[in-house]
């Protein structure tokens, strides 16, 4: 009579009890016991996680950087005898007052990697030079006058001297700078103008150009 008093109490029961459920898992899973800690190695493992570099730490860095208010390389100016050619104008002026100096022209490009190596020479030669005037025209802003000046690879170069007009023109770049120093050597002598002084000659700058214009190439850097 006991028995059966207890297995309808049993069977009455709420099935959800974790205790009495008659659905419970016969092999309950082990409860995983964990390994004891070592002190030591806990605190080492929180100093290197406190030391570790954080992500993106380096676009904090280029934000810095570009914050700054550096010119870029070919802003920097070597000195008064290096001047910057904005337009086909100011070509022509800065020919017409050179007088009988020698004029070396730089055609350049902010893209060529070329003329960014070669250019930080060029300024010591323009310092260890104040008696020649250097120009420097960015071929981007001036795209008209280089074609009709036939500057088809940069960096290039072009030497003036008075009555003289142009005497030479080449490409160079950083491994071959030494053309650029025995022009010097030839060109940059004493001598007298016999006449007014020619500049660019007989080349028609401010007209129209009539030749297919064809994207400037930077001489390829020596490997």
């Amino acid at each position: 009579m006991a028995d059966a008093l207890f297995l309808s109490y049993y069977l009455l029961l709420p099935t959800r009890s974790p205790l009495l459920s008659p659905f419970r898992c016969s092999n309950p899973p082990r409860l995983r016991r964990r390994p004891p800690q070592n002190p030591l190695l806990g605190s080492a493992v929180a100093t290197a996680l406190a030391h570790r570099p954080k992500r993106f730490s380096h676009l904090k860095v280029h934000a810095v950087v570009s914050d700054n208010n550096e010119p870029k390389w070919w802003e920097k100016n070597a000195g008064p005898n290096m001047i910057d050619i904005h337009s086909t104008q100011d070509f022509l002026d800065a020919l017409s007052q050179a007088g009988d100096r020698l004029v070396i022209v730089e055609f350049y490009g902010t893209w060529c990697g070329s003329c960014r190596a070669l250019y930080p020479k060029l300024c010591k030669t323009a310092e260890e030079n104040p008696d020649i005037l250097f120009l420097k025209v960015n071929f981007d802003e001036n795209k008209p006058m280089c074609k009709r000046l036939n500057v088809r690879v940069l960096p290039y170069f072009h030497f003036y001297r008075g009555a003289d007009g142009r005497l030479e023109s080449f490409s160079c770049s950083l491994a071959k700078f030494q053309k650029i120093k025995d022009a010097i050597a030839a060109h940059n002598t004493a001598r007298c103008s016999i006449g007014p002084p020619l500049g660019v000659g007989d080349l028609n700058l401010l007209g129209t150009s009539t030749t297919l214009e064809k994207p400037a190439e930077a001489e390829a850097s020596p490997r």
